[in-house]
């Protein structure tokens, strides 16, 4: 996250891509920017998929998270991430909870400009310019955009009462079950 305020290019020369989503999100963004702007950059790869995504070029060097369970273990692959010079880090952003922790970790961990690849394999900068996309993004994922918003904002007013009253009912339920132990009918 170094590079969220910089408007200047990064002076890496390397690119992370954090594999916290489906492969097939992942294969069509390499192909993209290996036909763009990633050009000639050596790739790695952080992921928990076994096997290799289409299109990862053959020098790329893979960080299977299952073998850095330790935190130990976790400080060698963070201090080898930084030592790799990466200039960008892509991450995906879709709706599913595949190394959520991993992700954001390595986000503020390691010195790359990063950018957010959705669903669809569209990405944004993860930067001060986005920051408009960026808020669209987190509010469609929390489910406060669109006619969602209004049932999850009833959601949000409901659930202190709906708390409220399991925890009345089962302390009733416990003061007629105590009572009726003591052989009187109070209740």
């Amino acid at each position: 996250m170094r590079w969220f305020f910089s408007v200047t290019p990064p002076t890496g020369t390397r690119i992370l891509l954090i594999e916290s989503g489906s492969r097939h999100i992942l294969e069509g963004t390499i192909a993209h920017l290996l036909a763009n702007w990633g050009e000639g950059m050596p790739m790695d790869l952080v992921t928990c998929y076994a096997g290799l995504p289409a299109g990862l070029p053959e020098d790329s060097k893979v960080f299977r998270v299952a073998d850095y369970g330790t935190p130990e273990l976790r400080q060698r692959m963070l201090t080898e991430l930084r030592s790799r010079d990466y200039a960008y880090a892509g991450m995906i952003c879709a709706a599913e909870p595949i190394m959520n922790k991993w992700k954001w970790w390595l986000a503020l961990q390691v010195p790359a400009k990063f950018f957010v690849i959705n669903e669809n394999g569209d990405y944004f900068w993860l930067n001060r310019r986005n920051t408009k996309a960026m808020k669209g993004f987190v509010l469609v994922r929390l489910g406060l955009s669109g006619a969602g918003a209004v049932r999850t904002f009833g959601r949000l007013l409901v659930f202190p009462f709906a708390v409220m009253y399991l925890l009345l009912y089962a302390g009733v339920a416990h003061l007629r079950r105590y009572f009726r132990s003591l052989g009187t009918q109070a209740f």
